[in-house]
């Protein structure tokens, strides 16, 4: 006798054939109800399944199946967590792996490397925003179920213990292998602050956490008292987190009743503006904020909020484009839907979000590639701009949308040094390499040392460092090239040297020196000399 396929799995797989009216949380199950037409028609098509289908059929493994395949097809943001998944999840949102100090993004089943922990395990081998991961430990990712937590099984792991990572990288002819020694860190969220000069107080934001407020108002009080006069804030590589702490960090610079941001979703519950409350510490100072394109989210939300209200200076390139908003909604055998449910709008009513009309392609995970070969990434002429897409900012400046923050300061990739040679030792991750068995040598000489000041009065002749750089990765399979070394000297230099302070220093020391050569930082410091971010902005005074 045939088995009858049970109403509640009839039921609860015609709910994810309607994954765009799916609000499967505990909360609204019982408020849920979908179009009676398509019900029967999935019903229909189960009972075809189950009663006529030549094989057995497990439904359970079917609907596993099923679920990714219909979210897959709504936006790139939205995602399914099996109920083996959630447990392991819960402990990494949002696809960070702290052993290995990297955030990832799963699409269209390939791994993506969103952005890293700086000195973080995989920042130290040599692993780099925009990379693909195609091997782990050398199986094919394509192998591996492409779910969170298998992925994060894969890549956790005891401290000190290693896992060799493969991964494509645009620029390199070959598949790139790189050994990352596991070492769990704890994540600042303010990977550093100081003085750039004696007016300027620079903080450098990696993620925006329910903590990072707080460290960011004591740290910009911290450089106040110091006597800075005017910020940079750096959101540079920064791919987000939670809107609310944006919305504090923004709050502290604009006067009462600004709009920060705007939230519209189908229900009531997730459309919200949100206004700045008047109470912020810092509402006077002038301030300029770095993005670029792996700037995403809350870090957009920032961003978006100070330039539409004319309050910050925006300099560096167009940020990412990610205006989803997602929420958890737990299913019955507690997987997980992480569903979008709003997009995010600016104060002027730009939507955040680019397109992603093309999920079936590889367009939206490609799209920064497509900024790279279009020029967009080197030249401000280059930057498609949707003229339709047009609004005002508070005090009359036009802005557009369309998809990311555009820069009102536009500072393109500085590819000053940069040569074969550079790609090639630094795709190796000879440059981190070599600058760590350097401290590892002289560590004693080094932590006698008072701060990064005196480490770049003392450091041996530069010809030291690059003969001796050289000879290193020769002997790691890169042969010298002498007119390539010289003409990335000073970036090799600055970087060995950054690495060697921030391992002796901290993180203040390697933004330090690598800022004194930072085109876009410069830019930003020279634009607040003139006063260009003085409130309220004007387009004449940018020019």
């Amino acid at each position: 006798m045939k088995k009858r396929l049970p109403i509640w799995l009839v039921t609860s797989i015609a709910v994810i054939a309607f994954a765009a009216g799916f609000l499967a949380d505990r909360h609204y199950m019982n408020s849920w109800s979908g179009p009676d037409v398509s019900d029967s028609k999935v019903k229909t098509v189960l009972d075809l399944i189950n009663e006529q289908y030549v094989d057995t059929v497990n439904f359970d493994n079917l609907m596993e199946k099923s679920i990714p395949l219909i979210l897959r097809g709504l936006d790139p943001h939205t995602g399914y967590f099996d109920a083996r998944d959630t447990k392991i999840t819960r402990n990494h949102p949002d696809g960070v792996i702290p052993d290995l100090g990297v955030v990832l993004l799963i699409f269209n089943d390939t791994l993506h490397v969103e952005c890293i922990v700086p000195a973080g395990p995989s920042d130290i081998a040599g692993i780099r925003p925009g990379d693909r991961i195609v091997k782990i430990d050398g199986e094919p990712t394509a192998n591996i179920k492409k779910t969170s937590g298998e992925i994060y099984k894969r890549l956790s792991g005891p401290n000190g213990s290693k896992v060799t990572l493969s991964v494509e990288r645009h620029g390199s002819r070959k598949v790139l292998d790189f050994a990352v020694t596991r070492n769990r860190i704890i994540k600042r969220t303010l990977d550093s602050y100081y003085m750039i000069d004696k007016n300027t107080g620079y903080v450098k934001v990696n993620q925006f956490e329910r903590n990072t407020h707080e460290e960011f108002v004591h740290a910009l009080s911290q450089l106040q008292a110091q006597g800075a006069k005017r910020f940079l804030i750096d959101l540079r590589g920064n791919g987000g987190g939670y809107m609310e702490t944006a919305v504090l960090m923004a709050n502290e610079f604009l006067q009462a009743k600004r709009p920060i941001v705007t939230t519209r979703g189908k229900r009531r519950q997730y459309s919200h503006t949100y206004n700045s409350d008047g109470k912020g510490k810092f509402q006077n100072i002038e301030l300029a904020v770095l993005i670029d394109e792996h700037s995403a989210s809350a870090s957009e939300i920032f961003a978006g909020a100070l330039q539409d209200n004319d309050r910050a200076l925006i300099v560096g390139r167009r940020s990412f484009g990610k205006g989803l908003v997602q929420d958890n909604f737990i299913l019955p055998d507690s997987s997980i839907i992480r569903l979008t449910v709003a997009r995010y709008y600016t104060p002027s009513g730009r939507c955040i979000q680019k397109n992603y009309k093309h999920l079936e392609t590889r367009y939206y995970e490609d799209e920064l590639l497509e900024r790279l070969k279009h020029g967009e990434l080197f030249n401000r002429d280059s930057l498609r701009i949707d003229k339709s897409q047009a609004f005002t900012t508070r005090h009359g400046r036009t802005v557009y949308g369309g998809g990311g923050i555009i820069p009102d300061i536009f500072v393109g990739r500085d590819t000053t040094g940069i040569s074969q040679y550079y790609v090639d030792v630094e795709n190796a991750g000879l440059l981190q390499r070599f600058a760590f068995a350097y401290c590892e040598k002289n560590r004693s000489t080094l932590e006698q040392m008072s701060d990064y000041k005196q480490f770049l009065r003392t450091t041996p002749i530069d010809n030291d460092i690059i003969k001796e750089f050289a000879a290193f990765a020769a002997a790691h399979g890169i042969a010298p090239r002498w007119y390539y070394i010289n003409k990335s000297r000073d970036l090799i230099l600055t970087k060995i040297k950054a690495i060697t302070a921030h391992d002796i220093f901290g993180p203040e020391g390697y933004s330090a020196i690598v800022n004194r050569n930072d085109k876009t930082v410069q830019e930003a410091l020279k634009a607040l000399n003139r006063h260009k971010a003085a409130f309220p902005i004007t387009d004449e005074a940018i020019k």
